[in-house]
């Protein structure tokens, strides 16, 4: 099969097939369509519980790290501080998580989970067990841990060891 698509020669003919042998080289190809499968999936697990992706993680962490600060969340996050606002008025106002001044420094704020938001992480961190089984059960143990060291060693990049 040749690499360029044969361009329709009249006005009604259409292309029947898409090519997508040259993008098929790029690892980052892979990892946008990879991607777009495991997010598609993710996304249906976290709408019962009326979680996205990022309010899902922000939980996880602020669960995670008691006392956790606001400037903390978003380097984890990798989100830009006035994004997080977004994301923080939402837990809380659903009673997730609370936001409470830093005695040693009234400009910052502690995130800690409430009980509702600690049922909930452990709710949803079983649903996305479930969709991880789901999604990537096509990989064995070992296949499994080495996408997730490869996918790390790319995230750290060539400067980090």
């Amino acid at each position: 099969m040749s690499k360029i698509a044969q361009t329709p020669t009249s006005d009604d003919s259409t292309v029947t097939h898409v090519s997508d042998e040259t993008l098929r080289e790029f690892v980052g190809y892979h990892l946008k369509r990879a991607f777009n499968v495991v997010v598609s999936d993710l996304n249906q697990t976290l709408k019962p519980y009326e979680l996205r992706m990022i309010t899902y993680t922000a939980l996880i962490l602020i669960i995670d790290n008691p006392g956790l600060r606001q400037s903390q969340l978003a380097d984890a996050l990798a989100i830009e501080r006035p994004n997080l606002v977004v994301i923080i008025d939402e837990l809380e106002n659903r009673g997730l998580i609370t936001r409470d001044r830093v005695p040693t420094d009234r400009r910052a704020y502690a995130l800690n989970g409430t009980k509702a938001g600690e049922d909930l992480y452990k709710t949803a961190i079983s649903a996305v067990h479930d969709h991880e089984k789901r999604v990537l059960g096509v990989l064995s143990d070992e296949e499994r841990a080495t996408v997730i060291r490869a996918m790390d060693l790319i995230r750290r990049g060539p400067m980090e060891d």
